[in-house]
């Protein structure tokens, strides 16, 4: 009796995870999730900043700071695996990022810049100045989604 309830639990979750609408990333070097992975930490890094440049944080230095020197590390690191051989589902890669490399190259230069801009005004204490550095990051992320991501997996 143990036995066939445990087949049936097996049989159960093995139909569920079928039915799941999400695309898994089957690639050998599971390229579209290491990037996902890494904009998913951009968002949490980006997040508290936020709530400082909108004054609903206090602004603390040392926190601030730390998430913009955060920020700059993780803002290298997706470019790496928008590869050629990295267009596949689930992603929400446009296919304009490799129609369009150089556009899609600016936009990271654009969004690179204003990280670096933050990390060098997250030491002051200036929140209109640092509400505008917030804002430009946010900016530069809206706008490369807008050109170069889709609302939907896989195109």
């Amino acid at each position: 009796m143990q036995k066939t309830t445990l087949i049936s639990l097996l049989v159960a979750a093995v139909l569920l995870s079928a039915c799941s609408d999400r695309v898994k990333d089957t690639h050998p070097q599971q390229l579209v999730s290491k990037r996902q992975a890494i904009f998913k930490k951009f968002t949490k890094t980006l997040e508290p900043m936020g709530l400082v440049a909108r004054e609903r944080q206090d602004y603390v230095k040392s926190d601030f700071m730390a998430s913009a020197l955060a920020l700059q590390e993780l803002s290298q690191q997706p470019w790496a695996y928008f590869t050629a051989d990295g267009n596949y589902p689930p992603t929400r890669a446009k296919p304009e990022v490799w129609s369009q490399a150089g556009e899609f190259k600016q936009a990271q230069n654009n969004y690179l810049a204003s990280v670096e801009k933050l990390v060098q005004l997250s030491g002051r204490a200036d929140l209109p100045t640092i509400r505008a550095s917030v804002e430009a990051v946010q900016k530069n992320c809206k706008s490369c989604h807008d050109q170069f991501r889709s609302d939907a997996p896989g195109g």
